[in-house]
């Protein structure tokens, strides 16, 4: 049995240590607020916040994709480590948008790049 996901002995104690559950984790993946490119090279971070109005934190997860597919429905997630920022982070680099994406948009009339 292949899974979609595949955890890191570091993200397994970052978890441990900042109480995220492996569902948490899953769910900033899949349904982040923000994306940014991650510190190592070839990772994606995501973003999910979290907290109270009065006292916010967001939830902060660097993953890769696996090369090699998992399934027919895509490639394994590697994730990499988990940890909370307490406050709101400064946005840095968003995700780059893939040169043929932006043409094929562009010739659909989706969107016009300055």
């Amino acid at each position: 049995m292949v899974t979609k996901y595949r955890w890191t002995n570091h993200v397994v104690r970052k978890m441990r240590f900042y109480r995220l559950s492996p569902s948490r984790v899953i769910r900033v993946i899949r349904a982040p607020q923000r994306m940014e490119e991650g510190v190592a090279p070839g990772t994606l971070a995501s973003m999910q916040t979290a907290g109270t109005k009065a006292k916010p934190w967001e939830i902060w997860v660097m993953w890769r994709e696996e090369n090699k597919p998992a399934s027919p429905a895509g490639g394994q997630k590697i994730v990499i480590t988990a940890w909370r920022y307490p406050g709101t982070s400064p946005v840095r680099g968003q995700i780059p948008i893939p040169a043929g994406l932006i043409a094929e948009l562009e010739a659909e009339g989706v969107f016009m790049v300055p």
